[in-house]
C-alpha cells in the first residue's frame, strides 16, 4: 500500500514552456463517455459503515461532478438506489459461486440502467490483511451487502481476534476458479461494455483484448492483495503498450490528487478511478465532503496541467517522465 504512493511522488514530469495554457480542459472520454475531467469513482464496500447515506451520497457527489461512479458488488445500498442518483453507475462484480445469483445481478444492472460493468480479477480469494485480523473485524450489524439480497448479511458464527468476518464471508461467495474462459462468457452474456480491474502484467491486459474486454484498469486493489506485488504507476507503462489503444487504460491504487492524475496521464493512462479519498471525504461530511473531494482534485489538475504547459489531456499524455534518473 505505502509502495503504491511512493510510486507516483517517485515520478517527475518534464513541463513544457511557452504553452498558451489560458483555455486548457480537462474535458475527455472515459469508459465512453464524456467527463469533465479524466477520474471515476472506484468500487469501495460498504459505506454505510463510514456515513449513514454511504453510497448513495457518495453516488450523489460523483454525478454533481460528472464523473462516473462504480458501485461494489458488497455496497450497502443497491445498485437501483445508486443508479437513482443520476450518477453514470458501473456495477462492479466478483466471480461468484453462485452463478445464479451473478447472472442476476448482470440483469439488475442492465435494468438500472449502469453504463458497464467492471469486473474484479485479482480476488481470487481475499488477501491477508493482518490489520483485520488483530483487530477480529465485524461489520455493524445494519452494514450488509445490499446487493446480495439474503447472501448479503455474512457469516453469525465469525468474530473475535485472529478472524475476519469480511475474510469468511467473501471465502464462502467467491469463486477462486475464475479462468479466461469465464471472462469470455461473460463477456458473452451481457450487451454493457466490460472492464476488468486487477491487471498488472501486461500478458493479461493482452489476453483482457483478445476476450473482448472494452477497459482494463491496472490495479493491486489498494496494496491490500498479494503483498510485494509491483506498484500501479510502475506497471501502468507496459500494459499501456501491450495493449496498443486496443481498449481504455484505468489506473488506480496510489491515487490520492490532482498530481497524481498528470501523472498517470503522462504514463498513457486514459485516466484513474479514486478511493481512498473519496471515503475521507463521505465521513468527514456525507455528500457535501465527497463532492469537495472530486472538486479539489479538479482543480489541483488543472493548476498542475497549466504548471506543466498541457492545455488538454492529449498533451498532458504527451509529456516526459523521469523515474528513478530514467526518461521515458
Amino acid at each position: 500500500m505505502r509502495e503504491n504512493g511512493r510510486a507516483f511522488d517517485r515520478i517527475r514530469l518534464l513541463p513544457r514552456v511557452a504553452v498558451d495554457v489560458a483555455g486548457r480542459t480537462a474535458r475527455t472520454r472515459l469508459l465512453g463517455l464524456p467527463v469533465p475531467v479524466p477520474l471515476a469513482v472506484a468500487p469501495m464496500a460498504y459505506q454505510t459503515w463510514l456515513h449513514p447515506d454511504g453510497e448513495v451520497a457518495a453516488a450523489s457527489a460523483a454525478a454533481v461532478a460528472g464523473v462516473p461512479f462504480v458501485v461494489s458488488m458488497m455496497a450497502s445500498r443497491t445498485v437501483e438506489e445508486v443508479a437513482a442518483t443520476g450518477a453514470a453507475t458501473v456495477m462492479q462484480l466478483y466471480w461468484l459461486r453462485d452463478r445464479g445469483l451473478f447472472r442476476e445481478l448482470v440483469g439488475r444492472a442492465e435494468a438500472a440502467g449502469c453504463v458497464a460493468l467492471m469486473l474484479t480479477v485479482d480476488v481470487p480469494l481475499l488477501g491477508r490483511r493482518l490489520r483485520d485480523l488483530r483487530g477480529g473485524l465485524v461489520r455493524p450489524a445494519n452494514v450488509v451487502a445490499a446487493n446480495l439480497g439474503r447472501a448479503g448479511g455474512g457469516l453469525d458464527a465469525v468474530g473475535g481476534a485472529g478472524t475476519s468476518e469480511v475474510a469468511a464471508h467473501t471465502g464462502v461467495l467467491f469463486d477462486p476458479s475464475l479462468s479466461w474462459a469465464d471472462v469470455a462468457w461473460i463477456r458473452s452474456v451481457t450487451r454493457l461494455p466490460l472492464v476488468l480491474k486487477g491487471i498488472l502484467d501486461p500478458d493479461d491486459a493482452a489476453l483482457a483484448v483478445a476476450a473482448g474486454v472494452d477497459t482494463v484498469v491496472v490495479s493491486n486493489h489498494g496494496g491490500r492483495q498479494l503483498d510485494g506485488a509491483v506498484a500501479t504507476a510502475v506497471a501502468l507503462p507496459a500494459v499501456v503498450d501491450a495493449v496498443d489503444g486496443r481498449c481504455e487504460v484505468l489506473v488506480d491504487s496510489g491515487v490520492r490528487g490532482g498530481v497524481d492524475v498528470l501523472k498517470a496521464l503522462a504514463l498513457g493512462a486514459t485516466g484513474v478511478l479514486v478511493g481512498r479519498p473519496l471515503l475521507w471525504g463521505l465521513a468527514a461530511g456525507g455528500a457535501a465532503g465527497a463532492a469537495r473531494v472530486l472538486d479539489l482534485i479538479g482543480e489541483e489538475l488543472h493548476e498542475a496541467m497549466a504548471l506543466a504547459g498541457c492545455p488538454d489531456v492529449d498533451s498532458a499524455r504527451r509529456l516526459r517522465t523521469s523515474v528513478a534518473g530514467g526518461d521515458r
